[in-house]
C-alpha cells in the first residue's frame, strides 16, 4: 500500500490550498480513507472522512464550511479543498485508509480506525 499526499506550501490567511493523494497497490474504491493533521507540539487530528463512494462525508467542527474531502476513483485519488485558511490550520496534513470492511459509510474520527497512512504534507498558514 502506498499513499503520496501532495498540495501543501505556504499560504496567506484566508487563501485556498487543495490537497491530493494518490493510492497505489490496493484497491482505493473499496475502502473509506481520511485526512489527519499534526500542528507543531499538538498530537494528529482527526479532521474529515469519506466512504468509499464518496457521497458520506464527515467533518471535525474546527473545518466544517471551510474544507472539503472528495475523492476520484477513477483516478485513485484523494482531495481536501482548503478554503479561507487559518494561522491555526498550519500542519502537517496525512491521509489515511481504513481498511475494515464495511457498507459505505465514513469510518470513526480516531486514528486508531485508518491502517495505512500517507507521508504527510506541510501547509503553512502566516502572514
Amino acid at each position: 500500500v502506498q499513499l503520496q499526499a501532495s498540495g501543501g506550501g505556504l499560504v496567506q490567511p484566508g487563501d485556498y490550498l487543495r490537497l491530493s493523494c494518490a493510492g497505489s497497490a490496493y484497491t482505493f474504491s473499496n475502502y473509506a480513507m481520511g485526512w489527519f493533521r499534526q500542528a507543531p507540539g499538538k498530537e494528529r487530528e482527526f479532521v474529515a472522512s469519506i466512504s468509499r463512494s464518496g457521497v458520506q462525508t464527515f467533518y471535525t467542527d474546527s473545518v466544517k464550511g471551510r474544507f472539503s474531502v472528495s475523492r476520484d476513483n477513477a483516478k485513485n485519488t484523494l482531495y481536501l479543498q482548503m478554503d479561507k485558511l487559518k494561522p491555526e490550520d498550519t500542519a502537517v496534513y496525512y491521509c489515511a485508509v481504513d481498511f475494515s470492511v464495511k457498507p459505505d459509510v465514513v469510518g470513526p474520527p480516531r486514528e486508531n480506525a485508518y491502517n495505512a497512512w500517507g507521508q504527510g504534507t506541510l501547509v503553512t498558514v502566516s502572514s
